[in-house]
C-alpha cells in the first residue's frame, strides 16, 4: 500500500483552521431572540439544526461571552427566526457587538410566551428551552418547538466566506 502525498494546505487543528474550513460551509441564517428583565436580546446564528421531529426539537450554539448569553442562560422560551435574503442588514445588526438590535431599524413585536418576534422573516418558531449543554466556549441549546409560522415569502439568506448572500442558480 502506497502512502498518498500530503496536500499542500494541510494544517494542524487550531481555531484558525476550524474557522477557515467552516467559512467554506454555506449555512442558513437565523436570529435567536429572548426576553430579558432589561428588554429583548438576540443574536445571529448559523448553527441552527433540526434535532428531532417527534417531539419537534432543534438546537443552536451560543457563545458564553456573548451579550445575549446572560439572558439565554435562564430563558424558558426563545424565538427562532429564519431570515430571507432580503434581510442581510438584519443579520449583520444582530451579529454586530454593541449594535442596537431592537432599535428603530428592527421591526418586531412581542409574541407568544413574551418572546420577541421579528417581522418579515421567512419563518419563525417559539420554543421551550429543554437543555443547555456545555461545548467549549459555547453552550448548545436544545429547545422544543411549541408553535410558529412558516408562511413568509422569499428565499433564504445564507452565510458563506464571511458574507451574507442568497441562493444562486
Amino acid at each position: 500500500m502506497t502512502a498518498l502525498p500530503e496536500p499542500a494546505g494541510l494544517r494542524l487543528a487550531a481555531p484558525d483552521l476550524f474557522r477557515s474550513v467552516f467559512r467554506r460551509h454555506a449555512a442558513g441564517v437565523a436570529v435567536i431572540t429572548a426576553r430579558g428583565a432589561a428588554g429583548p436580546v438576540g443574536f445571529t446564528a448559523t448553527s441552527l439544526t433540526s434535532v428531532s421531529a417527534e417531539p419537534p426539537l432543534l438546537s443552536f450554539g451560543v457563545g458564553t461571552g456573548s451579550s445575549s448569553w446572560p439572558v439565554l442562560a435562564g430563558a424558558e422560551h426563545v424565538g427562532v427566526h429564519i431570515l430571507g435574503e432580503h434581510q442581510a442588514e438584519t443579520a449583520a445588526t444582530f451579529a454586530r457587538s454593541g449594535a442596537d438590535r431592537f432599535g428603530p431599524a428592527t421591526s418586531w413585536r412581542t409574541g407568544p410566551e413574551g418572546v420577541p418576534v421579528l417581522d418579515g422573516v421567512l419563518a419563525w418558531l417559539v420554543c421551550r428551552v429543554t437543555a443547555r449543554v456545555p461545548a467549549g466556549d459555547h453552550r448548545i441549546v436544545l429547545a422544543e418547538v411549541l408553535l410558529g409560522d412558516p408562511t413568509g415569502a422569499g428565499s433564504p439568506l445564507l452565510y458563506h466566506q464571511g458574507r451574507f448572500g442568497g441562493l444562486r442558480d
